[in-house]
């Protein structure tokens, strides 16, 4: 085939391709994490990163290919899940600002607008890393864009910059050396590939249905939940992309402010955004046919989702996501923290954390997970702990993303240092950035160690490490391994040095029974007996041990 044009539609089917290509790959790109522990989820996070784009686009392709690149840019950026989604949604945003307004894109204009992702995806990063799936798609997009010339057709591009990726993916570990040392590729750059694929395969003419999708998977509505007898008593989720036009105003001249200002007048749970000349809204409200009217003002929809709450509230066991807005009195600052374990998320709330986000390892939060409790929260400035070096660039995202309240995120990259720094905060006639600072030194102060299960053989720091044996480490430093969990815990605290902090902190996991956890305690007890030993159950997945010493 000599494709020359590429629409929307086939846009489409290439980013629903990809994403069935990535979804059948996935566990492979799991298992590319340098770490020894079952915490590999960069396929799981940039797979349900692009579906949430998939999902966004309406059933029947937009033939404009400004349209839909921009709404499925946008599904990613709410959907964006650690550090791989996220550079995966910015790229897709870059790639949809470059052909934003047009109906259709030549070889070069294509060429162009991948260089606009690779810029988009380069700023979000405060420092970009090379070898990761940065330098993957950085060198793609030179080397295929270099060698688009007269007669170039997409199928030639897309042949020169998937060569490319597969080259730079085998040079990772020449940039990075914990890849080098563990004998893998990025993960990431990895998981591009597999997207690249399947988009490859759309364009050859390939079919997507053929592999099934999964992240997204409708679920069936009880109707009768709602019968003739019910009263509406929560009102209308309302959601829309509306298309500013030109023939009802100048979309220049669009006051965001005034509209969002309109909509809470109205309703509540009010969240917009602008790209270009698409607003996407979210209201919860009783009266969606006014609001449908007043938009109309500005523009034309391209897509409406309407639902009745009441349904919604009456399925919230079947994991429907509808929560009643606070009725709170707005205060200055409120808390969002990450956590996993039912013992640490009931830990974080005595602290007077206001939302417990569900996440941590293998399970990170979505951009959309941490709006929504965002919006559940009555402040002016919303403070963010993530608690994981894989979720502070989805929470620096969900921040740019809502702009009802000042949100700060507090870089806590584990849950050592997320604990540390909210018990010692304080609020009270302080500004944001002075708070930010003292918390970020508080942290610089606290040592986590961590005790987890080994998935795979491996030799790192000169440790030779057997599946099953329990590893004790510090970051990406592994201190020992060892058969028995608490002979690793023992062995890491000693290497810690322990009696030298006030306050030890032991978290229990899912997996420590409670007779582990006991002769635990009663050993910390004796071995240090100048400082506080705390023995909390935290009930968490992946990590045996949670070691905190402040």
């Amino acid at each position: 085939m000599k494709t020359t044009m590429l629409d929307g539609i086939m846009f489409a089917n290439m980013l629903r391709c990809g994403a069935a290509s990535l979804s059948a790959k996935r566990q492979l790109v799991n298992d590319l994490n340098v770490f020894p522990i079952p915490d590999g989820d960069t396929g799981d996070n940039m797979f349900m990163t692009i579906d949430s784009g998939v999902a966004a686009l309406k059933q029947e392709a937009d033939a404009s290919l400004g349209n839909t690149a921009s709404a499925a840019a946008r599904g990613m950026l709410l959907g964006a899940r650690g550090n791989s989604g996220v550079i995966l949604s910015r790229i897709f945003a870059g790639i949809s600002r470059g052909l934003e307004g047009v109906e259709s894109a030549d070889v070069t204009l294509l060429g162009k607008a991948f260089e606009s992702g690779l810029s988009e995806a380069y700023n979000a990063v405060s420092t970009p890393v090379e070898g990761t799936i940065l330098t993957v798609y950085k060198d793609a997009v030179i080397y295929a864009g270099a060698r688009i010339k007269k007669g170039s057709t997409l199928e030639s591009y897309f042949e020169n910059f998937l060569t490319e990726l597969h080259r730079s993916l085998e040079r990772t570990p020449e940039l990075l050396d914990v890849l080098r040392k563990a004998g893998v590729v990025d993960s990431g750059g990895a998981g591009f590939i597999y997207i690249a694929e399947g988009m490859q395969n759309a364009l050859m003419g390939g079919e997507f249905e053929n592999v099934q999708v999964t992240a997204q998977q409708s679920k069936t509505i009880d109707y009768s939940a709602f019968d003739e007898n019910s009263e509406l008593e929560f009102g209308y989720c309302t959601e829309f992309l509306l298309r500013l036009l030109r023939s009802k105003g100048s979309p220049d001249d669009f006051d965001l402010d005034s509209f969002k200002d309109h909509l809470n007048s109205v309703g509540d749970s009010v969240v917009v955004f602008r790209e270009g000349t698409i607003v996407k809204a979210h209201v919860h409200t009783f009266c969606p046919g006014d609001i449908l009217n007043y938009c109309q003002k500005f523009g034309e929809f391209l897509n409406i989702k309407i639902e009745n709450m009441s349904l919604q509230h009456n399925e919230l066991n079947a994991g429907k996501s509808y929560e009643p807005a606070s009725k709170k009195p707005r205060k200055s600052y409120g808390i969002v923290s990450v956590a996993a374990g039912s013992g640490i998320k009931e830990l974080f709330t005595s602290l007077g954390c206001d939302e417990v986000v569900d996440g941590g390892q293998s399970m990170n939060p979505s951009a959309e997970d941490l709006i929504s409790a965002f919006r559940r929260i009555n402040a002016d400035r919303i403070l963010v702990y993530p608690n994981n070096s894989n979720i502070i660039l989805t929470a620096q995202q969900a921040a740019s993303l809502y702009k009802d309240a000042q949100v700060c995120i507090i870089p806590s990259k584990t849950i050592g240092e997320g604990y540390a720094a909210i018990s010692q905060l304080e609020t009270d006639g302080r500004e944001p950035d002075e708070i930010i600072a003292e918390q970020s030194e508080i942290i610089s102060a606290v040592v986590t160690g961590i005790v987890s299960r080994a998935v795979r053989d491996t030799v790192q720091n000169g440790l030779e490490i057997k599946k099953d044996e329990y590893i004790g480490f510090v970051g990406d430093m592994i201190y020992n391994s060892s058969a028995d969990k608490n002979t690793a815990l023992s062995r890491l605290a000693d290497e810690l040095s322990p009696e030298q902090y006030d306050i030890i902190i032991v978290i229990s996991g899912e997996n420590v029974t409670q007779e582990e956890a006991e002769e635990t305690q009663n050993s910390f007890a004796k071995k240090y007996p100048l400082s506080d030993v705390i023995m909390i159950d935290g009930k968490q997945p992946i990590y045996d041990y949670i070691l905190i010493l402040e």
